[in-house]
């Protein structure tokens, strides 16, 4: 079984043709599946787009939060509500296009519990480039973050990210970072675990209407990683 999340926060634009290539992907695959729309506390119509293409999905279920909590809320309500054997979460704008799946869950098995996606590798493909300074913001994060919590990790932020069933339960319950820093701490707990975390090159492209700040964002990260470095080593949850 393969569990696919899809966090999504006002995205009554993007959502609905989302849906229909990742239906039409997971249905030509060949193998049971289930989707899950995590609704982060929505102010336009996402649940309701949602909630019309679970009408006629039954593979498709809607979960929604209370209140807009963070990415990382919405992914670890859709991770512990899985049930598939590998579960990955996907932005909702698919810049990683849903197609790349095979090439990250190919690298799981053994030690290997986590495979993310990744733009920084010689094989990957960036087909539209982000605005130059957010791109230059994002470079200089990672490399900070190998430095201070993950060595050898050169992409931890792509949103195209597959765990086994045992990771993500292990790696989200104790989850404490549930905004865009949340990938940096599951990513923390999982070597912690002792497990492998492969980085796969893939197909990317940006999409315009990001929810993320570069500079705001990048810095609060930052913070919250050298605070999980500490926290994540320092106590077994």
């Amino acid at each position: 079984m393969l569990s696919v999340i899809i966090p999504a926060y006002n995205e009554a634009q993007r959502l609905p043709t989302t849906l229909v290539r990742v239906r039409e992907y997971l249905q030509g695959a060949g193998e049971p599946y289930e989707v899950l729309v995590v609704d982060d506390g929505s102010a336009d119509d996402t649940v309701a787009i949602a909630e019309k293409a679970a009408s006629t999905w039954p593979q498709l279920r809607v979960l929604r939060l209370a209140m807009n909590t963070g990415k990382g809320a919405a992914v670890r309500e859709g991770m512990l509500a899985a049930t598939g054997e590998h579960r990955l979460f996907s932005d909702a704008d698919l810049s990683t296009p849903i197609e790349e799946l095979p090439k990250l869950r190919a690298r799981l098995g053994g030690s290997c519990h986590v495979a993310i996606a990744s733009r920084a590798m010689r094989d990957s493909k960036v087909e539209v480039h982000q605005p130059g300074r957010r791109e230059m913001m994002g470079r200089v994060y990672n490399r900070l973050l190998r430095v201070v919590a993950l060595p050898g990790l050169r992409d931890t932020q792509c949103g195209f990210k597959v765990f086994t069933g045992t990771a993500a339960v292990a790696c989200f319950t104790p989850l404490k970072t549930l905004r865009f820093g949340f990938d940096a701490e599951v990513l923390l707990r999982a070597r912690r675990h002792g497990w492998t975390i492969a980085e796969v090159p893939v197909r990317w492209q940006h999409r315009e209407d990001s929810r993320v700040s570069p500079f705001r964002d990048s810095a609060r990260v930052l913070y919250d990683t050298l605070r999980l470095r500490i926290t994540v080593r320092g106590r077994r949850d």
